[in-house]
């Protein structure tokens, strides 16, 4: 009877207590891998490029602002940011974690990004701190499904 049970159950491609491969640690080296392009394809300020690293249903959030929702959004929102001459974003991670299950990887690091100023279009600088969640693709890749940064700048004043 046991038998049979386990044989239905390899059948219909369910898993059974029979030991899973552990990849965390090839996992993490692979979303390093590709945070580490994503920083260099920010730098040509190709929107494409920048949103290839996001999953179709990916989620940008942005402090101050509405969530993003979706690659075409995030591409759009890139776009904007790149038409700012003084655009430069790099980021690196501090911390990788990786499931045990081989489908998530989470990164945690710091950010440096630099726009023009609103009212004097002078460069202006914004260090802080981002997560990122990302999902493993069904052709093997990582995506970012989750990305959200946060600023170290002083919140500013409510107007008086």
């Amino acid at each position: 009877m046991y038998r049979r049970l386990l044989e239905a159950l390899v059948r219909n491609g369910r898993r059974t207590n029979a030991a899973v491969t552990d990849t965390r640690n090839a996992d993490v080296k692979a979303v390093k891998d590709v945070e580490t392009a994503w920083v260099k394809d920010a730098a040509t300020k190709d929107p494409d490029k920048f949103a290839s690293y996001y999953a179709d249903d990916a989620s940008l959030l942005l402090p101050n602002a509405p969530v993003i929702t979706g690659k075409e959004k995030i591409k759009a929102a890139a776009a904007s940011m790149f038409a700012d001459p003084n655009f430069a974003l790099s980021f690196q991670s501090t911390r990788v974690e990786a499931s045990k299950g081989g489908d998530l990887v989470y990164s945690v690091g710091t950010y440096s990004m630099t726009m023009s100023d609103p009212k004097d279009k002078k460069p202006t600088t914004d260090r802080g701190k981002y997560l990122t969640v990302f999902r493993k693709q069904s052709d093997g890749s990582w995506k970012a499904i989750a990305d959200m940064i946060n600023s170290d700048l002083a919140v500013p004043a409510a107007p008086q």
